[in-house]
C-alpha cells in the first residue's frame, strides 16, 4: 500500500466518527448551529434590524425573519459593497462568489472566513467517507482533475470576487497539489472549448484516477479524449475508478458516460452551491445524500406546492416527511438568513437525514395545473430508455400552450446520440411513465386537456451551441430540465434537426 493511501484510510476513520456523531444527533446538532448563528450575528446590521437579541426559539425566528431571495437581500449586499462592516455577518466577507442570476443579473454571494472552511471540509468529508465505506483509497495515488471555472480572482468594491469553483481552487490542500490537474495556466483559460482541448492535451498520457465536474461538461471532455486517442476513457485511464459530480442528476447521462468510459466506475454525488455545501452521497450506489447538519448551515423547509401561498408553513428537520417536495431555505455563517436558494429537495431517509435534489422552484411546468417537476421528467426518461439502445446527450421540456393544430402538449427537446427507430412510440413511453408519476398530468391527459408529449429533435451539439450562443458554455452552467414558459424553447428552434 502506498503511503498516501495508507494515511488516507486512517484519516478517513477519524472523519467518519465525527460524521456519525452529528448525524445520529440531528436535531440537537441543528439547534446548536441555530443558536451559534443567532449569537454571532446579533450585533450586525441585519441582526439589529430583525431583533436577534429577542430570538430565543425557532418560533421567534419565524416571527422576526421572513424568507428572502437574492432580490430581497440585495439592499444588505449593497451596504457591504459600499464599504460597511458587520452587515450580514461579523466584519466583511473575504470573497464574493459571483453567479449569474436569471432575474437579478450578476449575484454576489458572500463568503466569510467562517464559511469558507465549511466548503472545503465538506468536499474532504465526501472523499474520506467514500474511502472508509469502500476501503479503496487508491485514487489518492494518481492524478485528479476538477473541471471548474477559472481560478482568476478579481476585485469588486475592495472585496475579492470569482466563481466559487475558482475560489475553491485556491484552497486545495498542499498534499494534493502535485496530484491536481490541469495546470494553473490551463485552468485560467476563459474560453471553455479552448480550455477543454488544453486539458485533453495535458491529461491524455497521465495516470488519471479521479475525475470531477458537472456531467454534461465531463462528457464533453470524455468525447474529446476518445476522438484524440481512439480509445475508451477507461482504457486510456486504466486506474480511473471514481467520478465525483454535482449540479445535475447523473442518471440521464449515465448510459452515455459509461459507454464513453467502456466500463462502470464508482461515483459520488455532491450538493454544493455558492451559498453553501449542503450534502454528499455517503453510501455508495444508494440514492440520497447525507444532509450536512454541522457545517455552519441551519435548514428550513417549505412544501413546494405551498411556497407561493401568502403565508406558507415553515418547518425544520423535526417535521419533514419522506417523498414530499420541499423548497430548501438556509441560514448560514456567511450571513444568509432564511434564504431561498431556489432548489427543491425530497427526503429519502430520516435516520439519518438524506435528500435528493428534485429540481428548482422556478423550474417546473404547471401551465395547466400539472405541477411537473424535474425529478419526474428525469425519471420518466430513465424508465423509457431502459432495456433499449437509445442514448441521450441532453434534453429540456417546455409547454406548448397554443399549437397550430390540436390540443396543447409538453414539448421535449432531445439531443440523441442514438435515437429510437420509432420516435412516436418512444414519446408515448415517456408519456406513460410521466402519467404514472404525476396524477395531475394523468388527469389532464385522461381529460383531453393535454395530448401526448411531442419530441423535437435537437441537432448534434445543439445544446452546446445554444449554451455558447448565450455565453454560458462550460463551468458550472447547466441546462434547466424544464421551464414553465417558452423562452428557452424559442431559442432552441434554431438548433433543431
Amino acid at each position: 500500500m502506498m503511503i498516501k493511501s495508507f494515511f488516507a484510510k486512517k484519516y478517513a476513520k477519524q472523519i467518519v466518527k465525527r460524521i456519525n456523531k452529528w448525524s445520529k444527533n440531528p436535531l440537537e446538532t441543528q439547534d446548536k448551529v441555530f443558536k451559534q448563528l443567532i449569537f454571532n450575528a446579533k450585533n450586525t446590521v441585519f441582526g439589529k434590524d430583525h431583533n436577534f437579541n429577542k430570538i430565543t426559539s425557532y418560533s421567534d425566528f419565524i416571527n422576526h425573519v421572513p424568507v428572502r431571495d437574492y432580490e430581497a437581500l440585495k439592499p444588505y449586499i449593497t451596504q457591504i459593497l459600499e464599504g460597511k462592516n458587520d452587515v450580514l455577518w461579523k466584519g466583511k466577507p473575504i470573497y464574493f462568489a459571483k453567479t449569474s442570476g436569471t432575474t437579478s443579473g450578476a449575484k454576489y454571494i458572500p463568503i466569510t472566513k467562517e464559511s469558507m472552511p465549511c466548503h472545503i471540509s465538506a468536499a474532504k468529508m465526501a472523499l474520506l467517507n467514500y474511502i472508509d465505506k469502500t476501503g479503496d483509497a487508491s485514487f489518492v495515488n494518481g492524478q485528479m482533475i476538477f473541471l471548474q471555472g477559472s481560478p482568476i480572482i478579481g476585485e469588486y468594491k475592495n472585496i475579492k470576487t470569482g466563481r466559487l469553483s475558482g475560489i475553491v481552487a485556491h484552497f486545495v490542500p498542499k498534499y494534493l497539489q502535485k496530484n491536481r490537474m490541469p495546470s494553473w495556466e490551463t485552468n485560467c483559460i476563459e474560453d471553455w472549448e479552448t480550455k477543454v482541448n488544453a486539458i485533453v492535451d495535458e491529461t491524455i498520457d497521465e495516470n488519471m484516477t479521479l475525475i470531477s465536474g458537472i456531467p454534461s461538461w465531463v462528457q464533453m471532455y470524455f468525447e474529446k479524449l476518445t476522438e484524440k486517442s481512439n480509445k475508451k476513457v477507461g482504457e486510456l485511464f486504466p486506474n480511473f475508478n471514481l467520478f465525483v459530480y454535482g449540479g445535475v442528476n447523473y442518471e440521464p447521462y449515465r448510459q452515455k458516460m459509461e459507454n464513453l468510459i467502456g466500463r462502470k466506475v464508482d461515483s459520488v454525488e455532491l450538493f454544493p452551491a455558492s451559498e453553501g455545501f449542503f450534502a454528499f452521497q455517503d453510501i455508495p450506489n444508494q440514492k440520497g445524500m447525507l444532509l450536512l447538519l454541522d457545517n455552519g448551515i441551519f435548514y428550513e423547509f417549505i412544501k413546494a406546492d405551498e411556497f407561493f401561498d401568502k403565508n406558507p408553513t415553515r418547518i425544520t428537520l423535526k417535521d419533514v416527511v419522506l417523498g414530499v417536495n420541499y423548497v430548501l431555505i438556509i441560514s448560514t455563517n456567511a450571513g444568509l438568513w432564511s434564504y431561498n436558494i431556489g432548489d427543491t429537495v425530497q427526503f429519502t431517509s430520516l435516520k439519518p437525514f438524506r435528500v435528493i435534489v428534485s429540481g428548482r422552484i422556478k423550474h417546473f411546468i404547471s401551465a395547466f395545473g400539472e405541477h411537473v417537476i424535474a425529478s419526474e421528467v428525469e425519471s420518466a426518461l430513465e424508465i423509457a430508455v431502459q432495456n433499449t439502445d437509445i442514448r441521450i446527450n441532453e434534453f429540456t421540456v417546455a409547454p406548448q400552450i397554443n399549437p397550430e393544430i390540436g390540443l396543447p402538449y409538453h414539448e421535449w427537446f432531445i439531443e440523441f446520440e442514438n435515437e429510437p427507430n420509432d420516435i412516436e412510440f418512444f414519446a408515448k413511453a415517456i408519456d406513460q411513465a410521466l402519467v404514472n408519476k404525476n396524477s395531475y398530468y394523468k388527469d389532464l391527459i385522461d381529460g383531453k386537456v393535454l395530448r401526448t408529449l411531442i419530441i423535437s429533435k435537437v441537432v448534434n451539439n445543439g445544446f452546446k451551441n445554444y449554451m455558447k450562443s448565450i455565453g454560458k458554455l462550460g463551468g458550472q452552467n447547466k441546462i434547466p430540465r424544464l421551464s414553465d414558459n417558452r423562452k428557452i424553447a424559442e431559442k432552441l428552434t434554431d438548433f433543431l434537426v
